[in-house]
């Protein structure tokens, strides 16, 4: 996965698969955006590579070091979102290297990728194929339930799975805290949180805290040269009708001509607008952060995740903070 995300040619087995095979799996790359408009070449690839970077056999080793494992493996639905390439990817892995048996259920947004890396998961280890289902249907039975959606559907998934063991995932998102001493590499980093998967993700920096005298033209600045996401249809269309709307309704809003900035102390706002607020001291930054820790995926900062490094998780870093894996090993 690291040689398809850092664009790399075939040149030997050292890759782990043959030149056709890695051929194959670039086409599929490459037809991903012809599936789904938000999925840029870039993004797959940009994916792909985080995964592999974590997926070695120290990191692996290490995630897995402390879980018991099942030796008559029980049935586990994974339905996934489809709103960032693989997003359904760790969920997946947690089941299978846990002993279980993953039943995948696949967003019409992202249908082909963790199929195709699964057959050749399979090519590698073939035992494994008698515990991976992809279905394209009813779920069937199953012994319980990990689900990703939308705060609205969260009450299908309480009505129709409520009665298994679940994890059920709903809307959160990201924000960081400035205290004005970031660089303009780390403002650009910064750029990369927010812009990377045209902000579709949870992880993705959907609000800004800054200091009460912050001059938010160090922020535009910074982040000049993330403009091209603008030449995406999808996002352009976003950005066009956000923009129209808020001006329609008088809202004061700060534009660079691909992202728009409004003072609002609302956590979430819409794909294409940073919500930024001021704060005085460090209490009323933390007491924000609590009062929304449950709708939080990742802070960025100089005291907390580095800029840059949202969108690239430790196999130990779980969503919404449940560990997966201690979860799988109870079943």
């Amino acid at each position: 996965m690291r040689a398809l995300g850092s664009d790399q040619t075939w040149s030997d087995f050292s890759i782990g698969v043959t030149e056709q095979e890695y051929e194959s799996l670039q086409i599929t790359i490459n037809k991903q955006f012809s599936l789904n408009g938000w999925f840029v070449k870039e993004n797959v690839k940009h994916s792909m590579l985080a995964l592999g970077n974590e997926l070695t056999e120290e990191s692996l080793s290490n995630w897995t070091a402390d879980y018991s494992y099942a030796e008559q493996p029980k049935k586990v639905a994974v339905i996934m979102a489809g709103n960032i390439p693989l997003v359904g990817f760790h969920d997946f892995l947690s089941v299978l290297i846990s002993g279980r048996h993953v039943v995948a259920k696949l967003s019409s947004d992202d249908s082909t990728l963790l199929p195709k890396l699964a057959g050749h998961l399979i090519e590698f280890t073939p035992e494994l194929k008698s515990r991976i289902t992809f279905s394209h249907g009813p779920i069937g039975k199953v012994d319980a339930v990990i689900a990703t959606g939308s705060n609205n559907s969260l009450k299908y998934f309480e009505q129709y799975f409520g009665k298994y063991p679940h994890i059920f995932r709903k809307n959160r998102t990201s924000v960081a805290v400035l205290d004005g001493s970031e660089s303009k590499e780390q403002l650009f980093e910064l750029g990369k949180d927010i812009f990377q998967y045209f902000g579709l993700g949870c992880r993705n920096v959907s609000h800004l805290m800054i200091p009460n005298d912050y001059d938010l033209n160090r922020f535009f600045e910074a982040i000049v040269d993330h403009g091209e996401v603008i030449n995406n249809n999808k996002y352009g269309n976003n950005y066009d009708y956000n923009k129209a709307v808020y001006l329609m309704n008088k809202a004061e809003l700060l534009d660079n001509n691909f992202v728009l900035l409004r003072e609002s102390e609302d956590l979430f706002s819409p794909l294409s607008m940073i919500h930024y607020q001021r704060y005085t001291d460090s209490n009323e930054v933390e007491s924000y952060l609590s009062k929304y820790q449950e709708e939080l995926q990742v802070i960025v900062g100089n005291s907390y995740t580095p800029f840059g490094k949202a969108q690239a998780p430790a196999l130990n870093d779980y969503a919404d903070g449940v560990d997966t894996m201690q979860w799988l090993s109870e079943l």
